[in-house]
Formats: structure tokens, sequence, C-alpha cells
């Protein structure tokens, strides 16, 4: 049995649907079908009840899957062992991030990471909103995970979208706006909205545009360093701010209300890092927490 035969079988095991088994291994529906009938010729019996609607590993299957999943783990680590060896994967990582989901979520990550490198350390540190990426530029962290798309700038270097989520507007649960089901981009006008301090124009723009799509003057109210800077201002009434929606069950306040920006663009995370500081570390951590994604979707909104 070829090793790629065994990563469609344990993949289809997990996955228990031929597209996104392909999908994920970057093959053809048809490479995983031949596969998985060739495995049973070999076999000699049926490991998937098949149906139009679902797939489901018979006991044959269950029990292959049971037998090769140990062995498959022990092979990966073995590899992964060797290429850090090769590749100097050992040492500290320094890993930045802004907020607390997002800092279970490198957390997380780390985990997975460390389990392939273990000669490697992560070591994470909180950024706020004013750091902006001046801990990346002074080579305080290898790397951010950010909400932000720094691909126009040439000094930077960034991993695929991590995570995706909607935008929500955190309001004063005394403001009117916190009575609502939605609000729009056009909303934006009739109310203070907060700017994050040292965030470069083009960023903060990237979620507060200058106007709303009708043309109207989006205007800007006091500044603020951290999220929780934030919060104490939105919910003593001296602005609004729009927040990835995952702020309402990791930011939950009474004095503050979050509510669905109907047309908001999506929030969008990074792992980010100095292209001139590029490392095979920080090149494994981008790969791991890809991979991460893949398999277990965003747990910042349970996927």
């Amino acid at each position: 049995m070829e090793r790629r035969d065994i990563e469609i079988f344990l993949t289809l095991s997990e996955e228990l649907h031929f597209g996104r088994t392909a999908d994920r291994l970057h093959v053809s529906t048809a490479r995983v079908s031949q596969t998985i009938k060739a495995l049973e010729r070999r076999v000699g019996a049926p490991l998937f009840e098949r149906t139009s609607r679902r797939v489901t590993p018979t006991p044959i299957g269950r029990r292959l899957e049971q037998d090769l999943r140990p062995a498959d783990e022990q092979i990966r680590q073995g590899i992964a062992r060797a290429i850090a060896a090769g590749r100097g994967l050992d040492g500290v990582l320094r890993v930045g991030f802004v907020g607390t989901a997002i800092g279970q979520f490198v957390l997380e990550i780390a985990g997975t990471f460390h389990e392939r490198y273990p000669s490697c350390r992560v070591q994470i540190r909180e950024s706020h909103y004013s750091d902006g990426v001046g801990l990346l530029l002074a080579d305080e962290v290898d790397g951010l995970v950010a909400a932000a798309d720094v691909g126009h700038i040439g000094e930077l270097s960034q991993s695929p979208v991590l995570l995706r989520e909607p935008s929500t507007l955190a309001v004063s649960a005394r403001h009117p706006f916190a009575r609502r089901d939605s609000v729009t981009l056009d909303d934006l006008a009739s109310a203070k909205v907060l700017r994050p301090r040292g965030m470069p124009d083009e960023v903060d723009e990237a979620a507060v545009p200058r106007t709303t799509p009708s043309g109207h003057l989006v205007e800007r109210g006091p500044d603020f360093g951290t999220v929780q800077e934030m919060l104490a201002l939105v919910g003593a009434g001296q602005g609004v701010f729009p927040v990835p929606t995952h702020a309402s069950r990791y930011d939950a306040r009474p004095d503050v209300v979050y509510v669905p920006i109907g047309d908001g663009i999506d929030f969008e995370w990074r792992l980010i890092w100095r292209a001139a500081g590029q490392t095979g570390r920080i090149r494994a951590f981008a790969e791991s927490a890809v991979e991460y994604v893949a398999k277990r979707g965003n747990p910042l909104l349970g996927g």
C-alpha cells in the first residue's frame, strides 16, 4: 500500500465525503474514488458504504483506520523531526496576537506545531491596536496573527487567510442601535466611530471607510490603544466600533451590545512576518496554521 493511498483512505475516514477529501488533498474526486476501490479489491471487502446522501465506514473500514492511524501519525512525526533537524527548526519562535480569542487560536496552533517540532518552543506575546506591525518591524516578534492584508507592503510577507468571519458593531447598551437587529455601513454616518491609535490608515480604512456607500462622511471619535480601552469607550457611549463576530462571545460586557453589520467587510486573519526575517520556523508555523484550519475549521465560530 502506497503512502498516498493511506493518506487518501485516512482523510476520507475523517471527512466522509469524496469531494471534501479531494479538495483537502488537492487531488481529483476520481483519484479518491479509484484509490478506495483499489484498496477494497486488495482487502477483498468494502471499506465504505456509499449512498447518494452519505459515506459511512464499514466495520472492516473502521478497524483498518484504527490500525493505520497511529502508524501514520508516527511516520508523520518522524519525518517532521528529521526535517526539523535538517532545517534547524529548534529554539524559540515568538508569535504575537491581538485579542483573547486570537491568543487561544495561536496556542492551539502552537500545540500542533510543538508535536511536530518538539525542539522548537512557541513563545506568545499579546499585541495591541496601538502596536500595529511595530512589534514585527522592531524584531520583537517573529510572526503576528492579525486581521490585516499587508500584501502591498514589500517588507512584510503573509500566509493565506486563516480565519474569516463577518463584522458586527460594538455599541453602548444605551445606544439606539442596541435595539436593532442589524445595521449597515450607512448607519456609521450617524455615530462617532472610534479610531485605533497607531493603526496605519490603509489598515484602518479596511474596517472603517472614510465615507459610507451613500457618500456620507464617517465621523471619528476618541482613539484607543487596546481592546479593553475600546470596550470601555463604547460602554461609556463615547463611540462605536466594528469588531469581529466572535467578540460577542469572548468580550461580553453588560454595557456593550454587538449588532451585526449587514453589509460589513469580513475580518480576515493571516500570519504576518518580516520578509527579511523569514526562517524555517515561521514557514513551518504558517504551514501548521493552514493545516489546523483545514482540519478543524474556524474555532472562533465553533467551526
